[in-house]
């Protein structure tokens, strides 16, 4: 099963965090997401106006209320960047690979 098959499930904490050779098979899976320090994954978006990320953005919202599951997303004009950790662990689990992958599937105008 793809990760955008898969839905998010909650972290209870007490789960170490993804780490090292954890993180890779689940990358490669994504479209042009970075994980920084193996503490979070982080992608930007580009868009012709700031209306267009504003929409994108309202769908990315409406996608992690759907899977419990919330990134952090920062807006301007014409870009959206969203970063996503698993804050209760202060690190990466898998439903973190899962939201972008999801993510991934928006649709995407530019």
């Amino acid at each position: 099963m793809s990760l955008s098959e898969k839905t998010c499930v909650p972290c209870r904490g007490g789960v170490p965090p993804l780490k090292g050779e954890e993180i890779a098979p689940l990358l490669a899976q994504l479209s042009e997401w970075e994980v920084v320090d193996e503490h979070h994954l982080c992608k930007e978006h580009s868009f012709a106006d700031f209306v267009t990320a504003l929409a994108f953005v309202n769908r990315v919202g409406e996608l992690a209320e759907s899977q419990g599951h919330h990134p952090d997303i920062y807006l301007t004009w014409g870009k959206a960047r969203i970063e996503i950790w698993t804050h209760k662990i202060d690190g990466l689990t898998e439903s973190d690979f899962i939201l972008a992958a999801k993510i991934d599937q928006l649709p995407h105008i530019t």
